[in-house]
C-alpha cells in the first residue's frame, strides 16, 4: 500500500505538478486516516486530503469520494479550497506484512484517486458547479481515466515491485494481465448495455407498471441478450442503482463514461502517458471546470474533437 500510494501520488505531480504533504496538525477523524495538505507547482495550497484505507467496525464496505467542503470563490473574492476524501476498505497492514494490495484495489485506488482530483483542481465561482458537481453522465471521466494507468509498464514500474524482494513486476506477468482484461469483454459489453435497456424500459413508462416483471425484463433488454436467461431469475428485484442507488434513467452513464476515458487515454497515450501537455490541457478544460459549461464543449476543448468509440473497441481488443 505504501509502494502504491507513493506511485499514484508521484502520477499526480508528474501529471499536474502538485503535491501531497502529510499533516498531523489537522486531526483526522480516525486515527487510521492519513490527512494530506495539497499544493500546487507554484507551492499554493489546494486542498486538503483525508484518505480512509481500511476497514473497521460501522464502517461501509466499498469506495467512494465524498466532499466536507467544495471549492468556491467567496463575495470577497477569496479561493476557498475543498476538503476531499477517499474512502476503501483494503486489508490492514500486520506484525508480519503489509498491506498487500490485488490489481483491483489498486485500481480502486486510482478510480478515487481520480474522483478527488476533480475537486481538488476545481477552480471555479460557484460551489454548485464546482468539482464533482457536473452532469451525471460526465462525472465518471476524471475518474475512470486514472484507472487506464493500472496496467501500462511505465507506470508500473514507477512503484510495483515485491514487498520482500524488491523485484518488479516481471514483464510476462504484465502482458498476461493485459491480456485477461479482455476477457469475454464483448460478452461483458453486451451484459452492461442490456442493463441500460432495462433502466431506460422502467424510466421511460408514462403508465402504471402491471404486466410479470420477469417478461417485462426480457421485452426491456432482449436486443442486447446474446444468451438465455435462466428460468426464474430476475435482475430487477437486486438492481440498487437504479431503484435506491441514484442511477435511475442514468445507468447508461457508465458506458458512456467508458467511451470518454478510452478516447482521452488513447490520446495521452499516443502522445506519452505522461506528456504534461495533454495534462495540462485536461486539469484546464475538465478537472478545473467543473459544470461551468456543457460536458461536450469541454471535452472538445480538451481533446481537440468530438469522442469516438473508436478507443473503446480497440481498448477491448475488439477493433
Amino acid at each position: 500500500l505504501e509502494n502504491v500510494k507513493k506511485g499514484i501520488f508521484t502520477l499526480a505531480e508528474r501529471l499536474y505538478g502538485i503535491c501531497f504533504e502529510l499533516c498531523r496538525t489537522i486531526e483526522p477523524y480516525h486515527p487510521d486516516v492519513e490527512t494530506y495538505e495539497v499544493y500546487d507547482a507554484d507551492k499554493s495550497f489546494l486542498a486538503v486530503l483525508y484518505v480512509d484505507f481500511f476497514p473497521r467496525k460501522s464502517k461501509q464496505s466499498g469506495a467512494w469520494m465524498s466532499n466536507y467542503r467544495e471549492q468556491y470563490i467567496d463575495d470577497n473574492g477569496e479561493d476557498i479550497r475543498p476538503h476531499v476524501s477517499i474512502t476503501m476498505n483494503f486489508s490492514k497492514p500486520t506484525e508480519q506484512k503489509p498491506a498487500l494490495l490485488t490489481l483491483g484495489e489498486v485500481e480502486t485506488f486510482l478510480h478515487e484517486f481520480g474522483h478527488a482530483l476533480h475537486s481538488i483542481l476545481s477552480k471555479v465561482r460557484f460551489e454548485s458547479l464546482s468539482g464533482t458537481n457536473v452532469w451525471w453522465d460526465f462525472v465518471e471521466l476524471p475518474s475512470q481515466i486514472m484507472e487506464n494507468f493500472v496496467i501500462e509498464p511505465e507506470f508500473l514500474n514507477t512503484f510495483a515491485t515485491h514487498y520482500i524482494t524488491g523485484e518488479k513486476l516481471p514483464k510476462e506477468l504484465i502482458e498476461r494481465v493485459i491480456a485477461s482484461q479482455n476477457f469475454q469483454c464483448g460478452m461483458a459489453c453486451a451484459r452492461q448495455i442490456s442493463f441500460c435497456l432495462l433502466d431506460m424500459a422502467y424510466y421511460t413508462r408514462t403508465e402504471k407498471l402491471q404486466e410479470d416483471i420477469i417478461e417485462f425484463e426480457q421485452e426491456a433488454w432482449k436486443r442486447a441478450q446474446l444468451t438465455e436467461q435462466i428460468p426464474k431469475t430476475c435482475m430487477s428485484t437486486q438492481f440498487g442503482h437504479i431503484f435506491s442507488g441514484g442511477y435511475s434513467a442514468g445507468y447508461y452513464s457508465y458506458k458512456w463514461a467508458e467511451v470518454l476515458d478510452a478516447d482521452a487515454f488513447e490520446y495521452f497515450k499516443s502522445n506519452g502517458i505522461f506528456n504534461p501537455k495533454i495534462a495540462k490541457s485536461f486539469r484546464e478544460h475538465i478537472l478545473s471546470k467543473g459544470a461551468t459549461a456543457h460536458p461536450m464543449e469541454l471535452y472538445t476543448a480538451f481533446r481537440g474533437t468530438r469522442p469516438t468509440i473508436d478507443a473503446l473497441l480497440k481498448r477491448n481488443g475488439i477493433k
